[in-house]
């Protein structure tokens, strides 16, 4: 029995469908990723079958019982509350009862369910119960955000672009905990590596349809290609002999007595199918306007460092970029990432240190946060100026016929940019750089929100760019495809070059932990580390004083088990109940024993630090 099943379901706003008598069906533990370019209707299908869109006709319904929970696309900003109380919430009106204090309509038994349910996911999510929402880092925001998303067991777990503004280390964790969980999940991703890695199945949105495809990811640009190049062979069909059957009717025309109108009611019905055939919108296609070459030396940055209100952001670095190199930067949010490529551009003053650019330098600048984008104007009047054309290669293209190479239609190059998807807004800031030469390209987290089949085309340019490239991206298989060095930022501010794309990078930190010497970019200090002084944090003292409780609650389970196994009847009539409980005692004895360990270790450090 599936966990979600859709009927017949159409989804219609002004214009024609975005989903016309649709089926989808999801069985328990399936990971299906839903495909397709921006403005297919992914958004719209989720947000339906979660109840924020109400369909024109069909159903939804989920026969195993419950509903879906999401994870939302942005983390709240200025949501003042702890950790525990965010997730408490994953339980609606049972959980605001326990966070206020309300809990006289509550059961005790089921009240007792809920806290043991958040007391376990905080366990499993590795998060502080009493920490304060706002003072996590973005990774740590999701995680809370997902513990809270699946705290109360959803039948179904919708993520929409859950990759996006996360760093590669959060999107790895959450990776292997989607893998792990058993989930029944849909989501919609434009990361191919999560894709390829999460999805045990791929439906794509085309021309209003769901169509199923139980493959990977690879396989499915196969079949693609392979339904499109048939696709495209019957509409070559259907117009010749639309063709052909318009000439006949000319030539009845002239011989009226021979006409046979049963074919005259034929030719009518596919002329009323031609109007009703839905065209395929076109391809993306970008074009760059190459530049002279610069000097040999682009940026050389020397014992750089930058800090603000004195919390170090980076510490001195030195980097030097040469014409033609192809450098990815890495690292966790709030790193460095964007202040760094600032001090580059010398749009930020350094607090020590020199930046130098070379000669004939010609910068193309992506921002992540679109501020070139006058939001203002319309689609139209951000790239033409005050002008009706523009100069690309030295051809005038009108700005219209410019705009369709990046997949905007007439009607939506009058449009307000504030209406655009951020998918869209991502394209016009594309094409808004893209009509000045430059020689060196700078881009910052310019994957966000781009189709799939966009992305590609993207990619595909900036391997073709004979320039120098700058590249934000948390998109590892993009890094791989594009760049040939890694400069990483660790959350310290420490900055190290490693030669080749993202996969090599991995390759050798992975290779230095199975050395033990740690990560390359865990280093907190040119100097050795272990001279740093240790201190007592709150966070340990809150660990100490809970591990007692701890150990109570572990012993506890331990008499249970251990009076299970002494009952003789526990083997003859549930052999498999033994088994399960020589497991857990082991598990459990093993637990004991780290906690006393760790009770031992912060006892020492504590009275080391009191001294």
């Amino acid at each position: 029995m599936p966990v979600l099943s859709v009927h017949d379901l159409t989804i219609q706003f002004s214009g024609p469908p975005v989903l016309e008598n649709v089926q989808l069906h999801i069985d328990r533990g399936e990971r299906v990723c839903i495909v397709g370019r921006n403005g297919a209707g992914k958004s719209t299908l989720l947000k339906t079958i979660l109840g924020e869109y109400a369909p024109n006709s069909g159903t939804i319904a989920f026969p195993e019982g419950g509903l879906a929970a999401a994870l939302p696309q942005v983390s709240p900003e200025n949501w003042d509350v702890s950790v525990h109380q965010a997730i408490a919430l994953g339980f609606g009106k049972e959980g605001e009862m326990l966070i206020n204090e309300k809990i006289d309509g509550l059961d005790p038994d089921r009240q007792w369910v809920i806290e043991e349910k958040i007391d376990s996911i905080i366990e499993l999510f590795q998060l502080s119960a009493e920490a304060r929402f706002t003072s996590l880092s973005g990774g740590q925001k999701r995680r809370v955000l997902m513990a809270k998303a699946i705290v109360a067991e959803p039948a179904l777990l919708i993520l929409d672009e859950p990759t996006n503004h996360m760093d590669i280390e959060s999107i790895v964790w959450l990776e292997s905990y989607l893998k792990k969980s058993g989930i029944s999940l849909l989501f919609v991703t434009h990361d191919r590596t999560f894709l390829k890695s999460v999805a045990t199945r791929i439906v794509e949105i085309d021309l209003a349809q769901l169509i199923s495809y139980r493959c990977n990811y690879d396989t499915y640009l196969v079949r693609k290609a392979e339904n499109l190049e048939a696709e495209e062979k019957n509409r070559e069909l259907f117009a010749k002999k639309l063709s052909q059957e318009e000439a006949w009717l000319r030539k009845g025309i002239r011989a009226r007595r021979t006409r046979n109108e049963g074919r005259v009611k034929a030719l009518k019905a596919m002329r009323t199918q031609s109007k009703e055939m839905r065209q395929r919108q076109g391809t993306a296609n970008f074009e760059l306007q190459q530049a002279g070459a610069s000097g040999q030396k682009a940026i050389t940055a020397l014992d750089v460092s930058f800090k603000v209100d004195e919390k170090t952001i980076l510490q001195p670095f030195d980097l030097k970029i040469n014409r033609n190199d192809r450098i990815g930067i890495i690292g966790p949010n709030g790193s460095g990432k964007s202040t760094l490529i600032k001090i580059l551009l010398e749009k930020l003053s350094p607090t020590t240190g020199t930046v130098e650019q070379g000669t004939k330098l010609d910068f193309c600048y992506f921002d992540q946060m679109r501020e070139q984008l006058d939001e203002s104007l319309n689609v139209f009047d951000n790239i033409a100026n005050g002008n009706e054309n523009v100069s690309i290669n030295g051809r005038q293209l009108h700005v219209i016929s410019y705009l369709k190479d990046f997949l905007f239609t007439p009607d939506r190059s009058r449009s307000s940019i504030k209406t655009l998807s951020g998918g869209e807004r991502n394209r016009l800031l594309i094409a808004k750089l893209f009509t000045q030469p430059f020689n060196f390209l700078v881009m910052d987290e310019p994957t966000n929100d781009l189709d799939a089949e966009t992305l590609e085309m993207l990619e595909e340019l900036l391997v073709n760019y004979k320039g120098t490239l700058l590249l934000v991206s948390h998109d590892r298989e993009f890094l791989n495809n594009t760049v040939t060095s890694i400069v990483a930022i660790n959350k310290n501010g420490y900055i190290e070059e490693n030669i080749g794309g993202y996969d090599d990078w991995l390759a050798k930190e992975e290779a230095r932990k199975a050395k033990g010497q740690g990560s390359a970019t865990s280093k907190s200090s040119k100097n050795d580390w272990k001279k740093k002084p240790k201190k007592f944090l709150n966070k340990d003292r809150q660990e100490l004083e809970a591990i007692p409780g701890k150990i109570d609650q572990l012993e506890t389970q331990k008499e249970e088990l251990i009076e299970t196994l002494a009952d003789p009847t526990t083997y003859t009539e549930t052999p498999e109940k033994a088994k399960t409980a020589k497991e857990q005692l082991e598990e459990i004895d093993s637990l004991l024993e780290t906690t006393y360990e760790r009770w031992q270790e912060l006892e020492a450090l504590k009275e080391s630090l009191e001294s």
